[in-house]
């Protein structure tokens, strides 16, 4: 499972930690059922506190991404299709944010915008 934490982030670590994993599951990087590893052999090979991978666990299992089986570990849950939808929902309203946010910088009216989305959804 490859986690990358930067030190220069705003974000918390646990939040950089959760962010990924989360990522790597909705995007189907890490399967239904895959065991992650161990939260100290985690906070080891990241070099960070067993306190901080504990909490990016636990924040993941609260918000149905993992489980944890005593004695065993913690494992991917099956994907719920609402949670993978709300959550792709959000990151398009980020995105679309941020168009609105550029667009009158170049004088875009709506229906440039559209015409543009319609080019982009062809040339795929």
């Amino acid at each position: 499972m490859d986690i990358i934490i930067s030190n220069s982030s705003g974000k918390p670590i646990y939040e950089q930690i959760y962010s990924q994993i989360k990522n790597q599951i909705i995007s189907g990087k890490l399967q239904e059922g895959e065991m992650l590893p161990s939260i100290r052999s985690l906070a080891k090979d990241l070099r960070i506190s067993v306190i901080t991978t504990k909490r990016a666990y636990e924040e993941l299992e609260k918000d149905g991404y993992i489980y944890t089986v005593a004695s065993k570990g913690c494992y991917v849950s099956k994907k719920n299709p609402e949670i993978i939808r709300e959550e792709i929902l959000k990151q398009i309203e980020v995105h679309m944010r941020k168009i609105c946010e550029l667009a009158p910088a170049c004088n875009l009216s709506e229906d440039e915008i559209i015409e543009i989305f319609r080019i982009i959804q062809q040339e795929d």
